[in-house]
């Protein structure tokens, strides 16, 4: 007789039991999609303006705009700043303060007038043809469409702000108050017209400012000359002074040599010349004694040294010019100089005082009237690079090509050189070389008259620019901090601000100069009539109308100069702390003594950041700002500069178009963008693998969070320990990333929320709760809990991203709050009773134990013993008592996802699986005993008590309190 068995022939599905995870949060972003709906979502909703109305009455954060230039799309740097200023203006808002953000353009200056004089030379019409009216209107119109482009590609970024109502340079109000600010500077006395060597663009026409220039690799011609001596003693005959240059260009400007008291002087005879050299044997050679071989070796010649010279010795001798035959007829004197070096050349210096600052010093010191007494040395170059037409056999002849390509100048001047047996020798130097950062053509040194504001004149409670702008360094905030020492070197050597250039486009210098006196009038009638016809009619006004209207009854216009230069555009932008922040134009922006905080590249620290600086402290006496940040170079993944020559450009546009701005704002914070960054196609790839990862797990919450309501919440005291680790780890993230978002470490709120969601959450609370969540009744207390704090870690992983993940995190928060935005909340308050140090210590040694039994675990699975952990009941061996008793409360089975398991306490942990570094830890696996579970799959000895339902009796209770009574 055949016995029964209690199993039945086939179970129920089970699965309509379970609480499994539903949500509409899909699993993939389609990002590019999807980002523009949320950004016509928040312009139909008026976010910012709902976000500026909450935060009424909380304290100020200004985070001024540095203006971007109207005049062009914008680039990775671009793209990467204004993400930053995001991120900074979203969480200081959300750390409860009123974080408004009005973007800025900068609508003056030469990449706008010389992109509109390309479309007039296109257009077969010279600069010279067009009326300056027309010209400044053209620019206008430029920079306008500029805008509204740019604008645009920077919103697609995900970036907050007052775009309706962004300030610019080149509103009539901002001219105005531009122009009252370059006022100050005559008011402060500070203002004055000097002539001197300025950087100078042969190409653009017109002087540049250090913050305008940027340098390059070029090669350049390098020439040894032989300047010889007259008037000198019998023993000296047929020698010459070598100079050495990569400039043959200004010999035709040289005026004096110099040399250095501190070097060593020799008198060298050429003893012998190798084949091609342009040595002359038995002709004598003047030479720093370091440099003499290496000049030997230039020239292919042998030298044999005759004797020292002395200083005295030096000083008294005089040479004629190379080229005294050809018209350059003037004795050139040998003068001691204290920038002269031995680190390469000869040790003597040609001196070009039109073209050299050092050589201009120079010979101001001999004679402070010498530019007046000698205006030849200073009329050779005109402004387009050209010899003047009186230059003695090179007139005509170009430094540069008007293309910025070297001109045929170098080439005549070398060849007359050694027509006339003055070339000792000549190569070629590759060299980092000063450019004009618009047309990025080398500029030269060319003295011209300028308005310079003096840096080291006391004007402050005898206080100097210099040593004012120095100390409200020292009062400013700097983050990187070595962002201090960076720009107080560039403002400790700093010359004089060269405020003036002869441009077309921009906002007038608008000051008068006497005739007579040559005194810059300082009236402040005048000034307040200037800046109310700006304000009406803008600056084109200075321009159009007679200088009558300005100088007022009482004075004749014939007695004064009108001056016509328009400021630096520096200065523009220097100015605009004042008109946006301090005394804002636009009814819209929020007032305050200073802003908070300026964000900029690191070039910024000889631009913007400096320019800003001098302006205020000049006119005020203080920065502008409290703090700065700077951030690094955008370059792609070998490192090297982007160009479009290179074709390794990567636009923000692009990686917007393909992957989604919410790729490119995490790579911003995943870098550290306080050196230079790198992005390609394969960091591109990893971010988007990241961001997948951090998708999955805001998913898993949504999905197991899914009817969650307050009745379900349940409280603090009442929790599974598991529970209040998990608070307690919020609470410690809570402080992190708060301290991390006021200091703008982003990387770190960053790294800190992606270790958490991936080890904390993902490999750690919410594998070990899937049972709970999916398996436990509804009512069950630990499901309860569970729910309760995975909506508190929602709420705040959600709320902690979203100045990063703008776009993802609402998606996220309007999932379970549809008609809410998570750009409306401040980071969520942390109780108290949350933070728990000694339970975060506890935890954290059971963890490091877990992964001794989770090692053996795997192992176990490798070798197929094994399908699943919960067929497992592995024994944790310690040799420490407080190991063992930290499991006195806490299911070991549990927290390491098995169906039993158990802990003892041994000092032998021989043949038994351990990880190194855990130390006082064993496990030993062992395979589960017992039935499994149709429902949960644990494997149980109780299951053999319900042979009908195979169910274990956790889940008969929670089918039982389904099934209608």
């Amino acid at each position: 007789m055949s016995q029964k068995s209690d199993k039945p022939d086939s179970l129920p599905d089970y699965r309509a039991t379970l609480f499994l995870p539903a949500t509409d949060f899909p699993m993939k972003a389609g990002l590019p999609e999807a980002e523009p709906k949320w950004l016509a979502r928040w312009a139909e909703m008026d976010l910012y303006g709902r976000m500026r109305a909450r935060a009424k009455g909380r304290s100020l954060f200004i985070l001024h705009d540095g203006p971007i230039y109207a005049n062009g799309d914008i680039h990775s740097g671009t793209g990467l700043n204004h993400i930053l200023k995001d991120f900074v203006v979203r969480s200081q808002g959300m750390l409860g303060k009123d974080a408004p953000y009005i973007p800025g353009w900068d609508c003056h200056g030469l990449p706008i007038e010389w992109k509109v004089e390309e479309k007039f030379r296109e257009e077969g019409k010279a600069k010279d043809e067009i009326p300056k009216d027309v010209l400044r209107r053209e620019c206008r119109a430029f920079a306008a469409h500029w805008l509204n482009v740019q604008r645009a590609q920077i919103q697609r970024l995900g970036q907050i702000g007052d775009f309706e109502h962004p300030y610019t340079t080149m509103t009539f109000k901002a001219e105005s108050v531009i122009a009252r600010e370059a006022m100050k500077f005559v008011e402060n006395g500070l203002l004055y017209r000097g002539f001197r060597p300025v950087m100078w663009s042969p190409v653009e026409k017109t002087a540049l400012a250090d913050a305008e220039v940027e340098y390059h690799e070029k090669t350049s011609p390098t020439i040894y000359v032989k300047f010889p001596l007259v008037n000198s003693s019998p023993e000296l005959a047929h020698t010459f002074i070598v100079i050495w240059t990569t400039t043959p260009w200004t010999i035709p400007g040289n005026r004096a040599i110099a040399f250095s008291p501190d070097i060593s002087y020799g008198l060298y005879r050429i003893s012998d010349a190798a084949d091609g050299s342009l040595a002359r044997i038995g002709e004598n050679l003047l030479l720093a004694d370091t440099l003499a071989e290496q000049v030997a070796k230039h020239a292919k010649m042998m030298l044999s040294r005759v004797r020292t010279l002395t200083n005295e010795e030096l000083k008294s001798l005089v040479a004629a010019h190379p080229l005294r035959s050809l018209g350059y007829s003037f004795d050139v004197p040998v003068l001691p100089a204290g920038f002269v070096t031995a680190e390469t050349g000869t040790g003597f210096v040609h001196n070009a005082p039109g073209h050299g600052e050092d050589d201009f010093e120079l010979m101001l010191g001999q004679d402070r009237d010498y530019p007046k007494l000698n205006p030849d040395a200073f009329s050779l170059v005109q402004p387009d690079g050209s010899y003047a037409h009186h230059v003695p056999a090179f007139a005509g002849k170009r430094i540069l090509t008007p293309e910025g390509k070297d001109g045929d100048a170098n080439g005549a001047v070398i060849k007359e050189l050694i027509a006339h047996g003055k070339l000792l020798a000549k190569g070629t130097l590759r060299h980092s070389y000063p450019h004009s950062w618009r047309s990025k053509a080398p500029v030269i040194f060319r003295a011209t008259p300028q308005w310079f504001v003096a840096i080291d004149k006391p004007f402050m409670d005898g206080k100097t620019l210099r040593e004012l702008a120095l100390k409200a360094i020292s009062e400013t905030k700097w983050y990187p901090a070595r962002g201090a020492n960076r720009i107080g070197a560039m403002v400790e050597s700093r010359p004089d601000w060269v405020l003036s250039r002869q441009r077309a486009w921009g906002v007038p210098l608008a000051i008068f100069v006497d005739k007579k006196t040559g005194d810059v009038l300082n009236d402040p009638a005048v000034f307040k009539r200037i800046e109310q016809a700006f304000e009406g009619e803008g600056a084109d006004a200075w321009f159009t109308s007679p200088a009558a209207r300005f100088l007022g009854a009482g004075r004749n216009p014939d007695d004064y100069e009108q001056v016509t230069d328009i400021l630096d555009v520096w200065f523009d932008s220097g100015s605009t702390h004042v008109f946006v922040v301090e005394h804002p134009i636009d009814a819209n922006w929020p007032r305050a003594e200073r802003a908070d905080l300026y964000l900029e590249g690191s070039d910024q620290h000889r631009g913007w950041f400096q320019s800003s600086l001098l302006e205020s402290v000049g006119a005020r006496g203080h920065a502008p700002y409290r703090g700065v940040l700077t951030h690094g170079f955008v370059l792609d993944e070998q490192g090297r500069k982007m160009s479009k020559s290179l074709g390794n450009t990567l636009a923000p546009q692009v990686i917007s178009e393909r992957n989604g701005a919410e790729i490119l704002r995490l790579w911003a914070a995943s870098s550290d963008f306080t050196e230079d960054l790198r992005i390609g196609q394969d960091i591109i790839k990893a971010n988007v693998e990241a961001y997948r990862r951090l998708r999955n797990t805001v998913r898993f919450m949504l999905a197991n969070l899914s009817g969650f309501s307050e009745k379900e919440r349940i409280g603090y005291a009442q929790m599974p320990e598991l529970e209040r680790f998990m608070l307690a780890r919020l609470a410690e993230l809570d402080a992190i990333v708060a301290a991390a978002y006021e200091n703008f470490d982003f990387g770190l709120v960053n790294s800190t929320l992606f270790n958490f969601c991936t080890n904390d959450l993902s490999a750690f609370y919410f594998d070990i709760r899937k049972d709970a969540l999916y398996c436990d009744p509804a009512p069950a207390p630990r499901r309860r809990a569970t729910r309760t704090v995975t909506d508190e870690i929602f709420r705040r992983i959600v709320t902690w991203f979203a100045p990063i993940l703008c776009f993802t995190m609402e998606e996220a928060w309007t999932t379970r709050f549809p008609d809410d935005s998570v750009h409306l909340h401040d980071f969520f308050a942390t109780p108290a009773e949350w933070s728990n140090p000694g339970l975060i210590k506890k935890w954290s040694r059971i963890r490091e134990l877990r992964r001794v039994v989770t090692g053996a675990l795997e192992l176990a699975r490798a070798d197929k013993h094994i399908g699943s952990s919960l067929e497992a009941a592995p024994v944790l061996v310690v040799t420490d008592a407080a190991d063992k008793a930290l499991f006195d409360t806490i299911d070991l089975a549990e927290v390491a996802i098995t169906s039993m398991a158990s802990v003892e306490l041994s000092s032998d942990l021989a043949d038994l699986y351990v990880i190194p570094e855990i130390r006082g830890a064993a496990a030993r696996f062992v395979k589960a005993d017992g039935g499994k579970c149709a429902r949960c799959w644990r494997v149980l000895e109780e299951v053999a008590r319900h042979p009908h339902t195979q169910l274990c009796d956790r889940c008969t209770d929670a089918v039982g309190a389904q099934e209608p009574a």
